[in-house]
């Protein structure tokens, strides 16, 4: 068996190989989680995934008139059968009068009236929605409702409408023909408060 040739070892070369070694796995370590920071960065920076989609709204879509309308969904407390209206006298001809539902006693609106829009097609209005913001609240009487419908926000446009809608209370019109009302404007307007609409006999 060959004599295995015994040497001296140095140590100090050694010790600075190891030293290299440890260097460059600090480097790459460091490099590596540069970079993982980096994607995290990002990552936080982008704005989430449905914000980075076209805006839009869940919106009720109900017919009136043979027409087609719709509120945003957040201003709707509400779906139901339309129950009795009890007139009130000296009021708008838009306040059909007031009905009680679950113990409280609100107006309801014919949104034909309030628009001025001519009487077209056969009109049921055996549908009530809800609408409530705050300490608003009224109900609207409609034909049918259809349902919840996701509508683009960009994808509405403020064209005149079969309806003739006056703007300051229109969103937009849908592709489909979707006339999307401003539930806030009409919750925020005052004449459609019953006590303060009463004209003197």
């Amino acid at each position: 068996m060959a004599e295995l040739k015994k040497g001296r070892i140095d140590w100090d070369k050694v010790k600075e190989r190891l030293r290299k070694a440890d260097e460059a796995l600090a480097g790459a370590a460091a490099e590596g989680a540069r970079g993982i920071l980096k994607k995290r960065a990002a990552s936080f920076a982008a704005p989430p995934r449905d914000e980075q989609e076209h805006e839009g709204m869940q919106a009720v879509v109900f017919t009136l008139g043979g027409e087609r309308f719709a509120f945003e969904s957040a201003y709707l407390n509400e779906v139901c059968p339309a129950t009795e209206i009890v007139p009130v006298p000296c009021t708008p001809s838009f306040v059909l009068g007031i009905v009680s539902l679950h113990g409280e006693m609100f107006s309801i609106i014919d949104l034909r009236k309030f628009f001025e829009l001519p009487d077209r097609g056969i009109s049921d209005m055996n549908r009530l929605l809800v609408l409530s913001w705050g300490e608003m609240r009224f109900g609207v009487l409609a034909d049918t409702v259809e349902g919840v419908q996701a509508l683009r926000s960009d994808e509405l446009k403020k064209l005149p409408t079969l309806s003739g809608v006056r703007e300051e209370y229109l969103v937009g019109v849908s592709p489909k023909g979707i006339t999307v009302l401003d539930a806030g404007k009409l919750l925020a307007d005052k004449s459609i408060i019953v006590y303060e609409t009463a004209e003197q006999a």
